[in-house]
């Protein structure tokens, strides 16, 4: 699950022919209404970045769970995934060898191996409905997909969680697949608009006018000037962030605290719970404080993991202070950048439908972001602690470094060295954080509507890690936690939303929303 960052697409155009979309084609025909023939071009072999993904300290998996209006008709998407999914190469493949020598191999995709609809009780309330859902995603975490088939597995239960969810369905998806910007988008060119069942979802696209205006602003020899400037700020936050993401992978560490995990977190299940929250309230936040949604996701975490911290050091205190946190405290998340100048919900559509290609694949780059943990007596300064913050991060080639050191070591010293580096990064940190823009209409597959995306992975090595979704005029906050560290992660949840109504309870009591509008 990553954030998009358009600095990264420039210093990346070299590196196209390093990893390239799968070259493997699939054409199929009907021999007597019951068997399928594939015919492939060649045998591909698995990119670096896909084959790191198979160390077994980096053994990830995505999990996308999907709520919906409707009861789920087994046959309809079984028999829709082979026009949709199952034309894309690699939910068709199979991962053959070991190390340097794993390569794509078509298969003939058996689907009910990879379609799973459990028996369930549907005399379930709606909270014990919710329960063994949760449960349910919890057991699948202690599981892993044989390498006897393609990757992926799609998991069916009609039992209804909420008044607006009637089923859910589970996609759980290996990330040597691709990276989660690349799987949303081929997993919503699946989808059609519920008032227009001919059209793909829409997802919005970020405003260039801000830029077009700061152009405007300076011309002439301001214009050289604040260039200047701005060029130096760059190799400044660069070299400031190259030597922090050097000493994190040598001996840096967050410092200890009851969100980090042990050593071997990341071979433990996790417990899945997520949240859903009002996206308009956090644009309302965002157009006040002039800031992004993503600025406003971080602060109320910020907030959030402030208050559930808190109550935690506040146990055991013999004076009543406000502020209980170890002094200089050190709390760190590692934010996934996605480098890939992504192809789009319609070029995966295309794919689908013409055959085309679309390029696919893992180009992930991270930024160490550090999270100010404390009690502030006005809420908005979280969000402005995580703008100043984010704003910084931008302006730095964090992520393009992150990404060619693990190219670099991948290619000089293999698989597991790289592994060995991103794991001891990642170990360092305390969390991993994303957010993912959804679809601005109502979405369905095939007829059955869509009430709620949810978004997460487990197999890395953080005991938390949390993910923001939006959907329509919803922001669901997901968490991925191992319980042996964070044992009632729905506080931590409640928390978090508990911060957002904080945050726009002051917005609204100092005016600020109406001195900036919409």
């Amino acid at each position: 699950m990553e954030s998009d960052e358009k600095g990264g697409r420039v210093g990346l155009r070299m590196r196209k022919q390093l990893l390239k979309p799968i070259e493997t084609k699939k054409a199929c025909k009907k021999n007597e209404g019951k068997e399928m023939e594939m015919v492939t071009r060649e045998e591909e072999p698995l990119s670096p970045a896909a084959r790191l993904f198979h160390e077994p300290s980096f053994n990830l998996y995505i999990i996308a769970i999907m709520g919906c209006k409707t009861r789920i008709c087994p046959q309809v998407v079984k028999a829709n995934l082979v026009h949709t999914l199952l034309k894309h190469p690699r939910f068709y493949s199979l991962q053959v060898g070991d190390g340097e020598m794993m390569r794509w191999v078509a298969t003939e995709v058996e689907i009910e191996k990879h379609v799973i609809v459990p028996e369930v009780d549907q005399n379930m309330d709606m909270k014990s409905a919710e329960e063994f859902v949760e449960d349910y995603v919890y057991h699948l975490s202690k599981t892993r997909i044989d390498k006897s088939q393609p990757l992926w597995d799609l998991h069916l239960l009609n039992v209804k969680t909420s008044s607006e969810s009637e089923a859910v369905g589970i996609f759980r998806i290996h990330h040597s697949l691709g990276d989660g910007t690349s799987l949303m988008s081929l997993l919503l060119a699946c989808t059609r608009q519920i008032n227009d069942p001919e059209a793909l979802p829409t997802i919005p696209v970020k405003n260039k006018n801000k830029k077009q205006q700061d152009k405007e602003r300076y011309r002439g020899f301001w214009n050289v000037l604040m260039t200047f400037w701005s060029l130096l700020q760059l190799f400044w936050n660069t070299a400031v962030d190259i030597f922090m993401f050097m000493a994190t992978a040598f001996f840096l560490k967050d410092t200890e605290n009851p969100l980090k995990g042990p050593a071997g977190v990341e071979f433990t299940p996790r417990r899945i719970v997520h949240r859903t929250v009002s996206l308009d309230d956090i644009k309302l936040v965002k157009n006040a404080m002039n800031a992004t949604i993503n600025d406003v996701a971080l602060g109320m975490t910020q907030a959030g993991l402030s208050r559930y911290l808190s109550r935690i050091y506040e146990k055991g205190q013999t004076t009543q202070k406000k502020n209980n946190f170890p002094k200089n405290m050190r709390l760190r998340s590692t934010l996934l950048i996605n480098l890939r100048p992504t192809a789009g919900i319609q070029a995966f559509a295309d794919m689908m439908e013409k055959d085309t290609e679309a390029k696919y694949g893992n180009w992930i780059g991270y930024v160490l972001l550090p999270f100010t943990i404390g009690i502030r007596d006005d809420p908005l300064d979280y969000v402005r602690e995580a703008k100043a913050t984010v704003d910084r991060k931008k302006h730095s080639f964090e992520a393009i470094f992150s990404f060619s050191i693990a190219e670099i070591v991948l290619k000089l010293f293999g698989t597991k060295a790289a592994s060995a580096l991103s794991h001891r990064i990642i170990a360092n940190t305390t969390m991993c954080f994303s957010n993912v823009v959804g679809p601005l209409e109502e979405i369905g597959y095939y007829g059955i509507p869509m009430s709620y995306l949810a978004a997460t992975s487990y197999g890395q090595p953080h005991a938390l890690m949390i993910n923001f979704q939006s959907y329509v005029n919803k922001m669901t906050t997901v968490l991925s936690v191992d319980e042996g560290t964070i044992p009632n992660p729905h506080q931590l949840c409640e928390d978090i939303a508990e911060s957002l109504k904080l945050i726009k309870d002051a917005v609204v009591a100092s005016g600020l929303h109406e001195c900036q509008g919409k």
